[in-house]
């Protein structure tokens, strides 16, 4: 049996579907949903159980995916996305009415326009139900309103990295993970939060799948200030290049010499 990871609409969450031969990786198809059809774009595919995704909502029951968008889906999509700004525009009306302490990001209709999603940021718990209620009146149709994080504001808006490259989170991430001071400092990158930070102000999610890489690349290498024997005698580490697997060592007789150590074998699973 084929399985799909499929990601609801632009920044909807990630779901499994059983999945045809006919459909391929980064497909755009017609799903049931959360009572009603949505739409989606095939994220990963496996022939495996759904343990080997990365992320799935194991517990729900594996539903078929209706059909490949067709020309008319694309078209009603695009009426949906225009008819989701102008709700949008409505929303920020109605948060300014009840002086609401959040931020709305964007909003997004589910394919059948059963239901409207509005997305928003905010520091504290916010007590949005008279506003659902107004809402409700105006659209007529089941509202959800969901809190991301500015993480997740990055993803819906997109943008261009410190790097140069489109943000990983809108090119190929499937979810985020956390990421730590600990992670810059194997690559010696400047601990200045300021510039190891993407456009959401958080740590860049590169460091995370970099650090495996590094951490791997450092292992049986010696450490900066470290003292070692070398074939031409005693010496002192005074710099490493992790992913050349080389060291600069300071002699005792201040020459200064190179030492490449071969790479070990790749580990499968993190110690």
């Amino acid at each position: 049996m084929r399985i799909g990871l499929i990601r609801l609409r632009n920044a909807g969450q990630l779901m499994t579907y059983q999945i045809t031969d006919d459909i391929n990786l980064n497909d755009y198809v017609i799903i049931e949903a959360d009572r009603g059809l949505d739409y989606g774009e095939v994220i990963e595919i496996t022939d495996s159980d759904t343990d080997s995704l990365q992320t799935a909502d194991k517990e729900s029951s594996l539903k078929s995916i209706v059909r490949k968008v067709t020309p008319q889906d694309l078209e009603q999509i695009e009426q949906n996305k225009r008819a989701a700004k102008e709700a949008f525009k409505k929303c920020e009306e109605k948060v300014k009415e009840h002086k609401l302490g959040l931020k709305l990001v964007d909003a997004e209709y589910s394919f059948d326009k059963k239901k409207i999603i509005f997305y928003f940021t905010a520091e504290s718990r916010v007590d949005f139900r008279e506003l659902v209620k107004d809402l409700a009146k105006i659209f007529k149709i089941r509202i959800e309103m969901r809190q991301i994080g500015v993480r997740d504001e990055a993803r819906l808006f997109g943008g261009i990295g410190p790097c140069g490259q489109v943000l990983c989170c809108v090119r190929f991430l499937k979810n985020f993970e956390a990421v730590s001071m600990k992670m810059a400092k194997i690559q010696k990158l400047s601990l200045n939060t300021g510039k190891i930070s993407g456009l959401c102000g958080r740590l860049m999610c590169c460091l995370f799948y970099e650090y495996q890489t590094y951490k791997q690349l450092s292992k049986g290498l010696p450490k900066e200030g470290q003292n070692i024997d070398t074939p031409n005698g005693k010496g002192k580490v005074i710099s490493v290049n992790v992913l050349k697997r080389m060291v600069y060592v300071e002699l005792e007789d201040g020459r200064v010499e190179k030492i490449f150590y071969p790479l070990l074998p790749i580990e499968d699973k993190d110690e």
